[in-house]
């Protein structure tokens, strides 16, 4: 994003502090954005083939234990441990399936 609005890659101490105390409007909204509870974008990877796709997370996507790609079976994971159990989100990015082993009630 520096890049793109002309910011060097090397500054002064000076003229970093100068952009801190007064943000040009970009970096104003940037920070803003930045309340450190959900990340604005997320690299989706696949657990067993590394195909990778950036996604917008979405508010009900809990934190998976697996994200596999739709060209893979479910029996391709590890096998959850006895006493836990696996559920499974569709529509998690555009070609992915999240996993969660959570231990069973």
């Amino acid at each position: 994003m520096a890049v793109r609005n002309g910011i060097p890659s090397r500054m002064s101490a000076a003229e970093v502090a100068a952009i801190d105390a007064n943000p040009p409007s970009w970096l104003a909204q940037s920070r803003a954005n930045a309340t450190g509870k959900r990340p604005v974008w997320v690299e989706l990877r696949c657990y067993l083939c590394d195909f990778l796709e950036v996604a917008r997370p979405k508010k009900w996507w809990p934190e998976f234990t697996y994200v596999i790609c739709d060209f893979h079976d479910n029996d391709e994971l590890p096998t959850p441990p006895a006493g836990w159990r696996r559920s499974e989100y569709d529509g998690v990015g555009g070609r992915f399936r999240g996993i969660v082993d959570s231990l069973d009630p």
